[in-house]
């Protein structure tokens, strides 16, 4: 790998996650860091070696000409901060979600789109050792697919481990992304429809079942539950064969007619947050005009989009940049 120098936006545990991973990625420099918490990027600066410690977005670029900057803010502060790093031509990786719900998403994507900048979103259950082994076993199997994402949230937890009430209110932007986007990972094609089973009621949030159709033929079914316990889970079914993602870190696979068999997980997603470590290797790779398997801002749209539609909003799935 060339070598790249990386900046960090934010100093919280996601971004110390990040810069351990990035640290790890041979011919990577950690140039710089900037948070709205000048004590802790000095902390986070001083474990990891950064070497500058900045006041802004501008003074970050302009103090280490990184390639890449990753940004790790709240959800009410990315549009803003995204915004203020397109203004510099390095490669942008935005923690999911990129934006506070689809119109938040769409408006910055614009954003991105008119700078030119490469942007991509750290879905890093896309990476995870697990995803790719159910991905390399389907891609060789031509049979029809059938995806069940299980997914549980609480509104009551969010808010009382500080979450802002604004943030809370669209909580499945914000955290069952990380469920929803494994129908793009696991179906083929684009999501064409979904039909509520069980309809989400924001007055009172319970169970949500939603059947999602793919203009491949694959089929879906989202089952979520609110305010009760529940697995995040991703199960996918294709001719004899069932692969299970429960927890999503864990990947056991079924033949017809035999017993399930459980496969060893990547040291790295053991090492590291897991999916961070190639997360980081991958969108080095971009940042470098290297082809890669970092999510791309545009794909974690469809899947906002799919978010909106089981929740509610019918026309999301066509809705234009």
């Amino acid at each position: 790998m060339s070598a790249l120098s990386v900046a960090i936006i934010g100093a919280g545990y996601t971004a110390a996650e990040h810069a351990k991973a990035f640290a790890a990625v041979p011919g990577v420099r950690l140039a710089g860091i900037y948070s709205r918490t000048p004590e802790r990027a000095e902390k986070l600066a001083a474990e990891r070696g950064i070497a500058a410690v900045c006041g802004s977005v501008d003074e970050l670029w302009e103090k280490t000409r990184a390639g890449l900057v990753v940004v790790t803010v709240t959800e009410l502060s990315m549009n803003a901060v995204a915004k203020a790093c397109f203004r510099h031509p390095w490669t942008v990786l935005l923690e999911k979600p990129a934006g506070k719900d689809l119109d938040d998403a769409l408006d910055l994507a614009r954003a991105a789109r008119a700078s030119g900048r490469r942007v991509l979103v750290a879905l890093n259950r896309a990476l995870y050792s697990s995803t790719l082994a159910v991905q390399e076993g389907l891609a060789a199997d031509s049979a029809p697919r059938f995806v069940k994402v299980q997914d549980q949230q609480s509104m009551a937890r969010a808010l009382a481990a500080g979450q802002p009430r604004e943030v809370v209110e669209r909580w499945m932007f914000a955290n069952s992304v990380h469920l929803v986007d494994y129908f793009r990972l696991l179906a083929r094609g684009r999501a064409t429809s979904v039909t509520p089973v069980i309809a989400w009621d924001p007055a009172h949030p319970g169970a949500v079942i939603a059947r999602v159709a793919f203009d491949s033929g694959d089929i879906g079914l989202y089952e979520a539950v609110w305010e009760a316990p529940g697995p995040w889970a991703a199960t996918v079914t294709a001719g004899a064969r069932r692969w299970e993602l429960r927890p999503l870190e864990a990947l056991t696979t079924q033949e017809l007619g035999k017993p399930a068999q459980a496969a060893e997980a990547h040291p790295w997603d053991r090492e590291f947050k897991a999916g961070f470590r190639l997360q980081a290797e991958e969108a080095v790779a971009a940042a470098l005009g290297k082809p890669s398997r970092c999510v791309t801002l545009e794909q974690s749209l469809e899947t906002m989009r799919l978010v909106a539609a089981l929740y509610g909003d019918a026309a999301a799935l066509t809705r234009p940049l």
